[in-house]
């Protein structure tokens, strides 16, 4: 146990928003309120505690039953979320420019103003990134792996893929429809930034003809002579995957403008790369969908609701146990602790000849490779 009685806990969430958010939220707040703690609700990541005065429609507060009643299936975060909060780094605008500084110190102050014992993060890498120097800086925190991207390593899951995998498939089933009654290559486009979790499990799910994700860069030339080939088969139409990282061989990523300030480069437009690359080898209609952040939002599944509880629950047993610096981590078939530098130093990405893969082969998956 803790040699510091729990009384007061704070609960964020940053990065992307995902389904199961919620259901961490209200198993942390339920599970807080039994021990007799109070959960104070930090909105949009970081920014309710470099600035107490920050307000939205929610505002920072402390959280009861009412607050957390009713959201478990519903999706994004009641807490609000950023990826442009980080302390270390936050933007400001100084002499009509906007330049990044460290308002770190701002952050810790509020931290003790509102007596907090321990803070609850839930985010992805960065997030995770952020905890850790929280930690470094003397704070108490206990780090939640969420993100659609399942690229967060020490987990074997994120709450939020499985999610955002059958939003992505049921996109599939749908184009498979359409595709073949016109008889065109229908490509969809899905998130995942640098790993190709979601374009693989969606691709394997949804019956997909081609897939390409980041870790493996594809040629055009297999790709046509996949097309081609279904074809020559029997079958008009093809359905094509892309990972939104996805790049050519000897290419770069499709990046959606300059990279802003404070913000993650926006990957955006694999798909229309590749719909030009193909278009002149093909006497098909190639057209392009991006799933974009469809996939981040609505009910979460079942799978999702209950790693998100299991998660949220698991972590305020590391605020009492005093397991400090740590992330809860599913290690089927059970919750474990490991060291939030531990997990930020194992990206998770898609073996390219790892099993999945090869799987995906054998029925016919065209990698581009």
């Amino acid at each position: 146990m803790t040699s510091t009685k729990i009384e007061r806990i704070g609960i964020m969430t940053g990065g992307g928003d995902c389904p199961g958010l919620n259901a961490v939220i209200r198993a942390v707040v339920l599970k807080s309120l039994k021990l007799g703690w109070k959960v104070f609700g930090i909105e949009d990541a970081t920014e309710g505690l470099i600035d107490l005065d920050y307000r939205s429609p929610f505002g920072n507060r402390w959280l009861g039953p009412e607050h957390v009643d009713q959201i478990l299936t519903k999706g994004g975060t009641i807490l609000g979320t950023s990826n442009r909060s980080d302390p270390f780094r936050y933007v400001v605008e100084q002499d009509g420019k906007k330049v990044e500084t460290d308002v770190s110190d701002r952050l810790v102050a509020n931290y003790k103003k509102l007596e907090l014992d321990a803070l609850i993060s839930v985010g992805g890498d960065g997030s995770m990134k952020i905890a850790q120097q929280l930690g470094e800086l003397g704070l108490r925190v206990v780090g939640v792996p969420k993100t659609i991207d399942q690229d967060l390593g020490a987990t074997d899951y994120t709450f939020g893929f499985n999610t955002a995998v059958q939003t992505a498939t049921n996109a599939i089933d749908r184009l498979q429809d359409t595709a073949a009654s016109h008889d065109r290559v229908m490509m969809l486009e899905v998130m995942g930034r640098n790993a190709g979790w979601i374009a693989l499990f969606a691709a394997m799910a949804g019956g997909a003809h081609v897939c390409l994700i980041p870790e493996i860069p594809y040629r055009i030339g297999p790709i046509v002579e996949a097309i081609k080939g279904r074809r020559k088969s029997g079958a008009p139409f093809s359905i094509v995957v892309v990972a939104e990282g996805a790049k050519p061989h000897e290419g770069e990523q499709s990046l959606a403008g300059p990279q802003e300030l404070g913000a993650m480069p926006k990957l955006f437009g694999a798909a229309f790369k590749l719909a030009a690359a193909l278009e002149p080898h093909l006497k098909l209609d190639v057209r392009v969908t991006v799933l974009g952040h469809i996939q981040r939002g609505g009910s979460p599944t079942q799978f999702d609701r209950i790693l998100g509880t299991r998660f949220g629950a698991a972590a305020v047993d590391a605020v009492a146990a005093g397991k400090f610096g740590h992330m809860v981590a599913l290690r089927t078939p059970t919750i474990e602790l490991v060291p939030i530098d531990e997990a930020l130093a194992n990206e998770r990405r898609v073996d390219p000849v790892g099993q999945l893969v090869q799987t995906a082969k054998d029925v016919d998956i065209c990698f581009g490779d």
